[in-house]
């Protein structure tokens, strides 16, 4: 499945994913400086910790950027529908167009997503069917390298040895006080806000249920037997490869099954 890029033109999503890449930069350039290179040039630390940084945050900044720019499950006009899957297939009243159950109509984007969860400023983008995978790794990373930078920045005040090669005529070491607090205040308030979504997110998965389909309520209604956990998040992650549920640069290849959800939305 090749790589196709969705670009959503919202101003207002631009704003909102341009504070998380000021926050993501603000800690990638920070915390190693202050922190992390005087501490492991006195031996306070090892390289691995600098390392497992860098790389945490590295997978957070690629989960972003490619869940932003990832088709979300973007429905072409005139979709081909196999014979054997018609009656999973409806005509969406606000765009005319046919849909698979399951699917919704994003009248911010203009266009129906395939198994559509939510719109989600933070990203600019629907998370949908083929970028949901990618959407999970993002809150994963951001709850990790938010708290990796909060036990940092206690570490450093509270448990490390004090500097003694310090150049206070750095800008970084003048206003540490200040940019640490900063950095700890930012923290709190991604890892409180991306911990809550993420447990929404799983639970959602473990019950087969988007967040539109909650809020619809369509789901009490459906008796069906409960699907595995171990099959939800292949369904979604697009292999049953564990460790590969948290690579975000391989390309994912969905395990199709049929669209049998008979309420929608």
């Amino acid at each position: 499945m090749g790589l196709q890029i969705h670009f959503v033109v919202d101003p207002q999503g631009w704003c909102c994913m341009g504070m998380i890449i000021f926050v993501w930069l603000y800690n990638t350039l920070f915390i190693p400086q202050i922190i992390l290179f005087p501490h492991y040039e006195e031996g306070h630390t090892s390289a691995a910790a600098i390392l497992c940084y860098y790389l945490v945050s590295l997978f957070c900044m690629v989960s972003l950027l490619r869940a932003s720019i990832a088709d979300p499950g973007k429905l072409p006009e005139r979709p081909k529908i196999p014979l054997t899957e018609q009656e999973f297939w409806e005509l969406c009243n606000k765009c005319n167009m046919m849909r698979p159950k399951r699917s919704h109509h994003c009248s911010r984007c203009g266009h129906c997503v395939r198994r559509m969860d939510h719109h989600c400023p933070w990203i600019n983008n629907c998370v949908g069917e083929d970028n949901h995978w990618l959407f999970l790794q993002l809150c994963f990373y951001t709850q990790l390298l938010s708290s990796y930078t909060l036990i940092l920045d206690f570490c450093h005040y509270y448990y490390f040895l004090p500097l003694k090669k310090v150049n206070w005529d750095l800008f970084v070491f003048r206003h540490e006080l200040a940019l640490l607090r900063i950095s700890t205040f930012m923290g709190i308030i991604m890892l409180g806000g991306i911990s809550g979504l993420f447990y929404t997110q799983l639970m959602g998965i473990f019950t087969d249920t988007t967040s539109i389909e909650k809020m619809s309520n369509c789901c009490k209604e459906i008796s069906r037997p409960p699907k595995p956990w171990q099959q939800t998040f292949s369904e979604v992650f697009g292999t049953r490869w564990k460790i590969l549920w948290f690579i975000p640069f391989r390309q994912r290849q969905p395990l199709r099954i049929p669209y049998h959800f008979a309420n929608h939305v």
